[in-house]
């Protein structure tokens, strides 16, 4: 038996994400910037692609730009718009909580001469709102805040947030990092008053490699990568179209079963959160409620180590990770989990389980049979 409990570092690629890949890296091969008719079919591929995924947010077809990825995503939105809005302003808010891919763009924006303020977040991760509306001066160009926490599954108030940005500076853009919602919770750009959102391919069942930034057609932003000018100048290189091909198809298949697939997630959450907090010294972080996203557990174990933990789960052939799978193989104490406040104690000791739509009720049952097994065992070599 085996248990993959760990898709918010990575799911599985869908079949027929896989399956449209292969036909465009092996007959539709085509450079989409060619003339001849083997580019035009590599360039309808972007277009059907982009078609698809901007009716998942409901935008407009130009205002998706593909990327590698979350991370690049990220930077872009970041450094784009702070470089191209510089004259206005140099001051950037967001939150201690952010993915690194956030976070360190930041700290080389600061190391520019940006001013970047950090808002509080209360025990359960979430941003306050009153320091937000404090903090927004006439100079702020850009908020930025994550959707959905990827350590502790926190679901930041963003549509409250755009509403308090836009009333305090109309001219402040506000970017949403999506890489852990999109798909799963509930996100429309224009109708929530958000200007760019951040997404990553594999996080929804697409290929690594694979990601976008919605850019919305008013906002003002340069490019980071120069070259040819392809994806409208904002990202120059040519594309992945097989990648990009497999994220388009991915994230329709998400869409296109939305409700249910929500549901679903948040009925595992719930039996696993009922079902692991019966393990004596056992307790959990984030919202549990619908204020938490329904695919992230953050467990804390008292007296045994993230490491040691997620090493003994993978001899079961169970994987699960230690914070952030992104940040580096190399453990380190959460950033998250000291801004909420977590005991001392548990910041070493913390794992994620992170569920995804094709996760079964099987997998978890065996997860939590061993885990009921294992954890006593090893904490009777609990650290004094």
């Amino acid at each position: 038996m085996e248990a993959y409990l760990d898709n918010s570092a990575t799911t599985k690629c869908s079949s027929k994400a896989a399956k449209i890949m292969a036909k465009v890296l092996t007959e539709d091969f085509g450079n989409p910037s060619a003339l001849h008719n083997k580019g035009m079919e590599g360039e309808n591929y972007l277009k059907d692609a982009r078609s698809k995924i901007a009716k998942t947010l409901k935008v407009n077809d130009k205002e998706i730009i593909f990327t590698s990825g979350g991370t690049e995503s990220n930077n872009l939105a970041l450094i784009g718009t702070a470089i191209a809005n510089k004259r206005r302003g140099m001051h950037i808010i967001s939150s201690p909580i952010e993915h690194p891919s956030v976070a360190n763009p930041l700290a080389a924006l600061e190391e520019l001469g940006f001013e970047i303020t950090y808002l509080p977040v209360d025990d359960k991760g979430v941003i306050d709102l009153k320091a937000l509306s404090d903090e927004i001066r006439p100079d702020t160009i850009l908020v930025s805040v994550m959707h959905v926490n990827n350590e502790i599954g926190t679901i930041e108030p963003i549509r409250e947030a755009a509403s308090i940005i836009k009333q305090k500076n109309s001219t402040t853009l506000f970017h949403v990092d999506a890489i852990q919602s999109y798909g799963k919770v509930e996100i429309l750009p224009k109708k929530m008053n958000i200007d760019l959102v951040s997404v990553s391919g594999h996080k929804i069942h697409g290929p690594k490699g694979s990601g976008f930034l919605y850019i919305s057609e008013k906002v003002k932003c340069k490019p980071i990568i120069l070259g040819g000018g392809q994806e409208l100048g904002y990202r120059s290189g040519t594309e992945n179209v097989p990648a990009i091909a497999g994220l388009g198809v991915a994230a329709e298949e998400m869409f296109k079963n939305f409700d249910k697939y929500q549901n679903r997630l948040y009925e595992l959450k719930d039996y696993f959160v009922d079902e692991v907090q019966k393990i004596d010294g056992v307790s959990l972080n984030g919202p549990l409620d619908v204020h938490g996203a329904p695919h992230i557990v953050s467990v804390s174990v008292e007296g045994v180590r993230a490491e040691v933990l997620l090493h003994a789960l993978e001899e079961k052939y169970i994987y699960v990770s230690a914070g952030s799978a992104c940040s580096s193989n190399k453990p380190a104490i959460s950033k998250t989990l000291q801004a909420i406040g977590l005991r001392k104690n548990l910041l070493d000791s913390t794992i994620r389980v992170s569920f995804s739509v094709h996760t079964t009720k099987e997998e978890i049952d065996y997860a939590l049979e061993q885990m009921k097994d294992i954890i006593p065992k090893l904490q009777k070599y609990t650290r004094h």
